[in-house]
């Protein structure tokens, strides 16, 4: 597990940016530590994070990238009628 601090470094997007993707349902952390209110985050968030980015650089806005993740994320028409 990585700090948001650490995690921000090795992702490069600030601190700051993760908070904000956090209030807006792109990238969840991991977990909250209950007594110091630390946020984690696995490593395995870092190819969200990459998508993120570049979809970003593409000129993509934030709520774009939220659709677009929902769409990718979300069960096909097909895989919800099994």
């Amino acid at each position: 597990m990585l700090k948001t601090g650490d995690f921000s470094k090795l992702s490069g997007v600030s601190v700051r940016m993760l908070c904000r993707y956090a209030e807006i349902g792109l990238l969840k952390f991991a977990e909250t530590d209950r007594f110091t209110d630390y946020r984690y985050y696995r490593e395995d968030h870092l190819p969200t994070v990459c998508c993120i980015t570049a979809l970003k650089n593409m000129g993509f806005s934030l709520a774009d990238i939220v659709r677009i993740c929902l769409l990718y994320t979300s069960p096909s028409p097909r895989d919800r009628q099994k």
